[in-house]
């Protein structure tokens, strides 16, 4: 397993479709995983450490967690199939261990707010992975300017 953190956002120019970039801590290779405009705004949140007065979906899954005492151990990408990838998310409680099949988009809002490590599996990395420099600064301005893009209608009514 390799472990990666969420490098940035972007918007596949094609497609018109979010992905998020995935890179390795300790390399260059990045994983890019295309995903759905509202799994791209929950990541995004997260990564800007936004807060809201009532949970959103992926803070409730967390919260719940958190309520019945269950850890989030780690995230990880575990397969690529038919251009579909997988994932899992990995529990414990009083160790007692489960494995959860997941989206790896939600996998990846869930780690961000559990802050637990994320990894990807060496053959998904192998068969999916490129290698490219993302400039900070670049990042930030496009988690801001895909903010602003959003439009709240679509996420129904809820306060910032």
């Amino acid at each position: 397993m390799i472990e990666v953190s969420v490098s940035a956002l972007a918007m596949d120019k094609t497609t018109g479709t979010p992905v998020v970039l995935l890179k390795e801590v300790k390399g260059e290779r990045v994983l890019p995983i295309w995903i759905g405009p509202f799994e791209a705004d929950a990541i995004s949140r997260a990564l800007m450490g936004e807060k809201f007065r009532r949970p959103l979906t992926h803070d409730l899954i967390v919260n719940i967690f958190r309520g019945l005492g269950v850890k989030v151990l780690k995230v990880e990408i575990s397969e690529l199939k038919e251009d579909t990838y997988y994932a899992k998310i990995y529990l414990e409680k009083e160790n007692e261990f489960a494995v959860i099949d997941a989206r790896p988009s939600d996998s990846i809002a869930i780690a961000l707010r559990a802050k637990c490590p994320i990894y990807v599996a060496e053959e998904v990395m192998e068969a999916s992975a490129t290698e490219i420099k993302i400039d900070e600064e670049a990042k930030k301005k496009y988690l801001q300017d895909y903010l602003k893009r959003l439009n709240p209608e679509d996420f129904g009514k809820y306060e910032i």
